[in-house]
């Protein structure tokens, strides 16, 4: 049975304004966790790495990207356009120990909503899945950097109660300040507009842009 993805309410007051976005706002959204809570979403995925340059994307990301439209936005995604959802760029994190490398332990996909064509720098939603439920492997401090890092109150109780938590940046205590520098550097990488060279270092930018910027 699939776990139910569980966004909680903002900690501020009053809420950010991507914390729940309005629909009608364009906006470029990055949702990533360990794989081992993305299978609980969703259970009936799987997750073939066959080479080091898997075919793009996961089947499991559109997947992610619908589960998030529909959580972030209290709406089906069935009967939406084109535009509504459209998958951007991916990651995939690698288990070393693995060789060849042919398993991954992580995972994240970007999509865009509302979007407009040739818009190369829209605002940026990052959402993080946080796993608080196993109790060994990589991710079983989970609890632990959920109390440190994570403002609303999330324990073990969450996935008992049949859900897997995701935080969106605001109500985190890392900041982000590259979040939309990354997010958007990957996609123009993906797209081939840039080289990795070309990508430079890391620059602090806020999440949404500024009436100047725009």
């Amino acid at each position: 049975m699939a776990f139910e993805l569980f966004i909680p309410k903002c900690t501020h007051t009053p809420a950010h304004e991507l914390h729940f976005p309005s629909v009608e706002r364009p906006l470029r959204i990055n949702i990533e966790g360990p794989l081992v809570s993305i299978q609980r979403l969703l259970p009936n995925v799987t997750w073939h790495m066959e080479t080091e340059a898997p075919d793009f994307p996961q089947k499991g990301g559109p997947a992610l990207a619908k589960l998030t439209y529909e959580t972030l936005y209290e709406r089906s995604l069935d009967n939406e356009t084109e535009d509504e959802v459209v998958i951007r760029d991916e990651y995939l994190g690698w288990v070393t120990e693995s060789r060849p490398l042919a398993e991954i332990d992580y995972y994240g996909i970007t999509f865009d909503h509302r979007v407009a064509p040739g818009d190369d720098d829209p605002d940026i939603l990052q959402i993080n899945i946080i796993e608080t439920f196993v109790s060994s492997g990589p991710y079983a401090d989970g609890l632990a950097y959920a109390k440190e890092w994570v403002r609303p109150s999330i324990g073990p109780e969450v996935h008992r109660e049949g859900k897997v938590p995701a935080v969106p940046r605001c109500c985190q205590n890392r900041k982000g300040t590259t979040d939309r520098w990354r997010i958007n550097q990957m996609v123009k990488l993906r797209d081939g507009k840039i080289t990795v060279q070309e990508m430079g270092s890391p620059k602090k930018c806020p999440a949404v842009r500024t009436a100047a910027e725009k």
